[in-house]
């Protein structure tokens, strides 16, 4: 955005910083006018546009609310993480449902959360026994949630995705 002495252009259409239309002046007159309130003039319309249009503001305080917003935008976005949780093919069921309470907590956070099983030696050649502790583990998860991706196995690991459930 030109500000003040940035507007090299003739002749612009001004605004005053309640509304009032001033319509077509000179930019020395414009520039008299923000002069006597005490504002910048700010171009406001597209380079094309002729004569471009002006309007007379306070541009510090534009910009501090400017900012301000956007950090209070930033601040309400919530960024989603990716929580970790690592089973094995031979993990009890006590450590199964230790684990399925730290992911109901994940999932309250707001956190997506991947549960992986590493396949070692041979436990590679029945990978179903693996698919069937991860899926007692998701029936353990409590809370609402939503399984993202069913297990699946990808090379020597098994895992599966859980995200929290929507809010409407």
């Amino acid at each position: 955005m030109q500000i003040n002495e940035q507007i090299r252009d003739r002749e612009v259409r001004l605004i005053g910083d309640d509304g009032q239309q001033y319509g077509v002046i000179s930019m020395r007159d414009a520039r008299a006018i923000a002069e006597e309130k005490g504002l910048d003039i700010c171009k406001v319309s597209p380079p094309s546009v002729q004569p471009p249009t002006c309007k007379l503001m306070d541009y510090g305080k534009y910009r501090y609310e400017q900012q301000k917003r956007e950090k209070e935008a930033k601040k309400n976005q919530k960024v989603m993480e990716i929580k970790e949780i690592r089973l094995s093919a031979t993990i009890d069921i006590g450590d199964t449902t230790r684990l399925a309470q730290q992911t109901a907590k994940f999932l309250a956070d707001g956190n997506k959360v991947k549960a992986s099983i590493r396949l070692k030696g041979r436990q590679q050649a029945h990978p179903e026994i693996a698919v069937k502790i991860v899926e007692d583990y998701i029936a353990m998860v409590g809370g609402e949630f939503t399984v993202e991706k069913k297990p699946v196995q990808e090379g020597r690991m098994i895992y599966t995705i859980l995200a929290p459930a929507q809010k409407k």
